[in-house]
């Protein structure tokens, strides 16, 4: 199996989701279809098929993120430095527009557009990757080309 690279800091969110579907979600749910059998008849209870539904889906989710720990890669970015790398923090200007934008460089299971957190697979990131500041990229996106010039890299 491929290692999985990651943040510490995704690593440690995979950990606490982890321990709240272990600890809260699953013993609630039991609790829940517990309760919907006492109801009678299962075959038209629907409180039951909805709790064994959500049970299902927080069995999937656990048995999901119980894999991705064994397969992390945890990486530190506060070690690295050089050129783009994964974990780099990379500030951007695009040259069309001259609009900046900070990005990390993440893995695929913490990335959030909406947080700054760019998947390590992005057409952005893969573009990025072994660049160095004051280089311009052209990325292919799927809303045509892109043309970016790297401000500044960190590593924190």
């Amino acid at each position: 199996m491929e290692k999985v690279p990651m943040t510490r800091t995704g690593f440690a969110a995979l950990e606490t989701e982890l321990k709240q579907l272990k600890s809260v979600d699953r013993p609630a749910i039991i609790k829940a279809i517990a309760e919907a059998r006492e109801h009678g008849d299962l075959s038209e209870n629907a409180e039951y098929h909805s709790a064994r539904e959500k049970q299902s889906f927080i069995e999937g989710r656990i048995k999901e993120i119980e894999g991705l720990i064994s397969l992390a890669d945890v990486i530190d970015p506060a070690s690295l430095s050089g050129s783009i790398k994964f974990g780099a923090t990379v500030t951007l200007v695009d040259e069309d527009t001259d609009e900046e934008k900070t990005w990390q460089i993440v893995g695929e299971h913490e990335a959030s557009v909406e947080k700054g957190l760019l998947n390590i697979k992005s057409p952005i990131a893969r573009a990025l990757i072994g660049k160095e500041e004051g280089d311009s990229v052209e990325v292919r996106t799927p809303g045509g080309e892109k043309s970016y010039e790297i401000l500044t890299i960190q590593y924190v």
